[in-house]
C-alpha cells in the first residue's frame, strides 16, 4: 500500500489517501479525497497542486507518484451561472420589459 498526503489550503495538517501501485491518477485522487471529506461532485471540483513544486495537476488521467504531498482547493463547477450574473440578467430584462410597456402606453 502506498499513499499521497493532502491538505486543504485552509488547514494546517496533512491527511493521507492510501492506494495500490506506484502512482494514482488525478481523477482517482480527487474521488478518494471527496469521499473522505464528504464532498459532492455536483457542488464543486478540486484543484490539486504539488506542495513542493507548486505545479497544478490538470489532466484527470495524469499520474501522481506515491509519497507526494499536494494542496487541495475547492473550486466551483465551471459552466454554471453565478447568482450575481443571474441577478444582472433579471435586472436587464426587467428594464427592457419596462421600456416596452412605456412605449406601448405612448402608442
Amino acid at each position: 500500500m502506498t499513499h499521497v498526503h493532502y491538505k486543504f489550503s485552509s488547514k494546517l495538517s496533512y491527511d493521507t489517501v492510501v492506494f495500490d501501485g506506484p502512482h494514482v491518477t488525478l481523477r482517482d485522487l480527487k474521488r478518494q479525497i471527496m469521499g473522505r471529506e464528504k464532498l459532492r461532485a455536483a457542488d464543486c471540483d478540486l484543484q490539486i497542486t504539488n506542495a513542493q513544486s507548486k505545479e497544478e495537476y490538470t489532466d484527470d488521467e495524469g499520474l501522481i507518484p506515491k509519497g507526494s504531498s499536494v494542496i487541495v482547493r475547492r473550486i466551483p463547477i465551471s459552466g454554471g451561472k453565478s447568482s450575481s450574473s443571474s441577478k444582472t440578467n433579471n435586472i436587464e430584462s426587467s428594464a427592457v420589459q419596462f421600456h416596452h410597456a412605456c412605449g406601448a402606453i405612448k402608442a
